[in-house]
């Protein structure tokens, strides 16, 4: 993508290169810049970031390297809108608690996991995928669930067998002649602090940018049309979210490959997670 022909003579860089320090409010004038532009192609069709990183491509920047004063406390989300419908922010990887026994590709994925959908054609037939995004809010319709304990200050996988939907009986007496269908053990887990530590080293402080996306001649489009500047990541704020639904653990592992456990965002959600949000007018 050619930056210097989209934003004329605004000093963007393209050359692949960091450009040197910039001031935070010269930051935000290229992004109310890139806002003001009409729909600027993806420039990297078939990423599923590409919403981000058409922002960083423009602005010359290599992935969330951003070059302003104390680069590693900021950080750029964009979200993409499509036909009205905001989709979930992914906050950062991480895989569960006790790291060491790798819990999705050594029990979750083998005792828990179903037929893969492209077993025997993609796939081997032997292929199994345990992808489920789970909340605290309520089950799944295989029976997983987000706990947050407080008292050991811990999220925690649950799993109730008496919960699982009358669709999902058959995978449910494979799971019951695989491991039976008490309750996980061990249970997958989350401290508090240690997910606060990945959190607000991704996400201190950041740049929040909103898309509509459209096809145009077949290519993938986007519009950036809002900017949030969001700023001091609350543990408090993160740890409710969770327990209200906002921020959903995602796992998507198949037999071939751990695709990596997200924690992921609702809509419109990543400001309550903040301190001071502030809208860029």
């Amino acid at each position: 993508m050619n930056t210097s022909s989209i934003f004329g003579g605004l000093p963007l860089e393209d050359n692949g290169v960091t450009p040197s320090l910039i001031a935070k409010n010269e930051l935000i004038d290229k992004l109310k810049a890139i806002c003001a532009l009409e729909w600027i192609p993806n420039s990297r069709p078939g990423n599923q970031g590409g919403v981000g990183n058409t922002v960083e491509d423009l602005l010359g920047i290599k992935e969330n390297n951003l070059p302003i004063p104390n680069a590693a406390e900021w950080e750029i989300k964009c979200q993409r809108n499509a036909r009205g419908r905001i989709s979930l922010t992914t906050l950062f990887h991480l895989e569960p608690s006790p790291r060491t026994m790798s819990l999705v590709t050594s029990m979750l994925l083998p005792f828990y996991g179903w037929q893969h959908d492209k077993a025997g054609s993609k796939y081997p037939e032997t292929e199994l995928s345990f992808r489920q995004t789970i909340n605290a809010v309520s089950r799944t319709d295989r029976g997983f669930c987000v706990v947050v304990d407080h008292s050991y200050r811990k999220i925690v996988i649950s799993f109730d067998s008496t919960q699982v939907d009358k669709r999902h009986l058959h995978w449910l007496e494979s799971v019951r002649s695989r491991i039976g269908v008490s309750e996980l053990n061990p249970q997958p887990y989350w401290g508090f602090d240690d997910l606060f530590h990945v959190a607000a080293t991704k996400l201190l402080n950041c740049f929040h940018i909103t898309a509509e996306a459209k096809r145009i001649d077949g290519k993938e489009h986007f519009r950036y049309y809002e900017i949030r500047m969001l700023e001091r990541f609350s543990q408090e704020h993160f740890i409710s979210a969770i327990q209200t639904g906002k921020v959903l653990v995602d796992f998507d592992a198949r037999t071939g490959h751990n695709h990596g456990t997200k924690f992921r965002l609702r809509p419109g959600c990543l400001p309550d997670l903040y301190e001071r949000v502030t809208l860029i007018d």
